[in-house]
């Protein structure tokens, strides 16, 4: 597997070297301006995080809106798959991210060698790929997916090709179900979305009988059989928006509340609930990595910093230019020298 992520060098500033006193929201602010930084924030970061963000969304489409800035460099407070993206679409520009460790469960299950023997057994099949995973395994892929657009593109798929989706097998089936199409999936699963409780939801549904249910593809079948809206992060957060509704159990990682809150005060949001009735087993341990006090250092080190060989970021970019192409696509670099 091809290593993209560049640590720290040796000498380099850590959290031990951060005065007590230091105003790091006024830091960050200073270090913006000096190195010409755009900061994006997803919206399962913590609350402090997605408030001083230049941009709050979902991965793509972060992406996109920083390679449409004459920003140098990208701070991307997320995972690192999507540090990924944002190198695969702005490759001149730095891309860092907060926390070498902050992976993805469903990247995670879907290793490249592994990918690349599933495609050898299925030579017949088109290769439908969700974002969340590495730049390799999208180099290994047809097209690439979001969960916004995943339906819109397989609709164009020809009717007589099966397809394998990976690496999500909950929002695959969702896709199988809502398509009608022949899919052969990849087992993989999101740990944030496995664990929510269809008996307790039903539990809590049952407490607040006027509460609308939205929740991600990414959750199991037994949990979108209950929902009112199943949609990508943002789609959610539209849906709560919009709704007439004034109050809503959110089926995905709890930290989309804090936009939620903010555009639309006067409405409650409850989160699903797991197993044991707690509504705390959702909070991603990756996304939570991340800090005012690691954006800071990723900023003075300019590292972690993602670096892709330009080979590999061809090859990931030409299935997500198929993406776009399919839905909206927008002008970006082809290689470095452009």
């Amino acid at each position: 597997m091809v290593d993209t992520l560049v640590l720290p060098a040796a000498g380099a500033l850590t959290e031990r070297d951060i005065a007590p006193d230091l105003d790091l929201v006024a830091e960050i602010d200073r270090l913006r301006r000096e190195k010409n930084a755009v900061i994006l924030a997803h919206y399962y970061q913590d609350g402090e995080i997605q408030d001083l963000a230049d941009f709050v969304g979902d991965s793509l489409d972060l992406s996109r809106k920083a390679a449409a800035t004459t920003a140098d460099m990208i701070v991307f407070c997320g995972v690192r798959f999507m540090g990924e993206v944002a190198k695969i679409v702005s490759p001149t520009k730095t891309v860092v991210i907060p926390d070498a460790e902050a992976g993805c469960s469903l990247e995670d299950s879907c290793q490249p060698n592994a990918f690349r023997h599933f495609r050898r057994r299925h030579p017949d099949h088109v290769a439908v790929t969700y974002i969340n995973c590495s730049a390799e395994v999208k180099a290994l892929s047809d097209v690439i997916v979001t969960s916004s657009n995943a339906e819109t593109i397989i609709r164009q798929l020809p009717a007589d090709r099966p397809i394998l989706f990976a690496p999500d097998r909950h929002l695959g089936a969702y896709l199988a179900r809502k398509t009608g199409r022949d899919m052969t999936l990849w087992p993989g699963t999101c740990i944030v979305h496995e664990t929510f409780s269809e008996r307790e939801l039903i539990k809590l549904k049952t407490r607040h009988p006027n509460a609308k249910v939205a929740a991600h593809p990414e959750c199991p079948e037994a949990i979108l059989n209950h929902a009112d809206h199943v949609g990508s992060t943002r789609a959610i957060l539209e849906f709560v928006t919009a709704s007439p509704a004034e109050e809503f159990i959110i089926a995905t990682e709890p930290h989309i509340i804090h936009q939620m809150e903010k555009a639309v005060p006067h409405k409650r949001f409850m989160r699903a609930p797991g197993a044991d009735g707690s509504c705390d087993c959702a909070n991603c341990p990756f996304m939570a990595k991340n800090t005012l006090e690691k954006v800071y250092l990723c900023m003075m080190n300019a590292a972690p910093r993602i670096e892709i060989p330009e080979d590999l970021r061809v090859r990931a970019w030409q299935p997500l230019q198929r993406m776009l192409d399919m839905s909206a696509p927008i002008p970006v670099a082809r290689n470095a020298a452009e």
